[in-house]
């Protein structure tokens, strides 16, 4: 005769049967059918910002499409360690996705001396959907003017030129500008992009590099001068000069893109790959993305990998050569 206690324990064994038949069925799914429930994008940021607001408009465009309702799960933190993390360690069923930043994917394994995740054994790119020109700017009143002026303030006055990060991202950004022209500045943290264009406004620091979301309107309003556009192109609302033609050899995009755990079925990476590149390109999506200071791309999951791996090695050097590591 069984006891209670026996009962229990038979009990909790057969719902842990019952589980782990319905996660291998759920494995097992046939991906010609996907999606037959609702696709989670996990985003390592709080609400508002370009990578949730790119989720967003992706995920509805995406549930529009597929037929399932596409949820976005902000899991902010530790410079999206904790979001791209947990996607890592999700089901690769296709049912768990990262809108995953070159911060956390290309950045932070030049920078981290140990991650709970690598960005090229843990995950497949699906598709890179919008880049993010950056732009140098310093406080309207400065004296500073041009590029060059701002390299030859810096050397002759090493001590006083200073500049406000936010990021990993932005400190390595900075940091390859400082190589390039050989301009000494010291770095000044903050807790975000808007604090850190604030920090040029107050006068507080002498510059700083961030993407044309947090700084448009306030370039357009007079309080910070925009002295260069550290991308390949001109942007179109903010036609400065390239860092290239201001004698600077800095071409730092930032990008944000959907990724799936390593194992994802092929077939659903192609679907979703697909998706995403037609969704990139949709007029109306193109529309709402440009005002944000981020321009859509939509390129093919083997692009996606061949930018993630150049980004991986070229900011890895720039990060050894400035002696920059983070210690966890």
């Amino acid at each position: 005769m069984m006891t209670g206690r026996n009962s229990l324990i038979a009990g909790c064994l057969g719902l842990m049967a019952l589980a782990a038949m319905i996660d291998s069925a759920s494995a097992q799914e046939d991906p010609s059918k996907y999606p037959t429930r609702a696709i989670h994008i996990v985003v390592g940021f709080t609400p508002g910002g370009g990578n949730d607001i790119i989720a967003r408009i992706v995920g509805q465009k995406l549930s529009e499409s597929l037929g399932q309702p596409v949820i976005i799960d902000n899991k902010p933190g530790g410079g999206a360690i904790v979001a791209t993390e947990y996607v890592a360690k999700s089901a690769p069923d296709g049912y768990t996705l990262l809108v995953g930043a070159s911060g956390a994917m290309a950045i932070n394994p030049a920078v981290y001396a140990k991650l709970p995740y690598d960005p090229v054994r843990d995950f497949v790119p699906v598709s890179e959907l919008g880049s993010f020109p950056l732009i140098l700017i310093v406080n309207a009143s400065s004296p500073i003017r041009s590029v060059a002026e701002l390299v030859a303030f810096a050397k002759a006055n090493p001590d006083k030129t200073n500049y406000s990060s936010s990021s990993a991202a932005f400190q390595l950004v900075t940091e390859l500008f400082k190589q390039k022209t050989g301009a000494p500045m010291q770095e000044i943290p903050y807790k975000g992009a808007n604090d850190s264009v604030m920090a040029v406004i107050s006068g507080q620091v002498t510059l700083t590099i961030a993407d044309a979301g947090p700084v448009s309107s306030q370039v357009k309003g007079g309080q910070v001068r925009a002295l260069a556009v550290a991308a390949p192109n001109r942007t179109e609302d903010l036609p400065e000069v390239t860092m290239k033609e201001a004698g600077a050899d800095v071409n730092a995009v930032l990008w944000s893109g959907i990724f799936a755990p390593r194992q994802t079925p092929p077939a659903i990476v192609r679907k979703l790959e697909g998706e995403l590149v037609r969704i990139a390109r949709l007029p109306d999506v193109v529309a709402r993305l440009r005002p944000l200071g981020i321009q859509p791309v939509g390129n093919s999951s083997a692009e996606f990998a061949h930018v993630l791996a150049s980004d991986i090695a070229r900011w890895t050097e720039v990060a050894r050569a400035g002696n920059i590591r983070i210690e966890q």
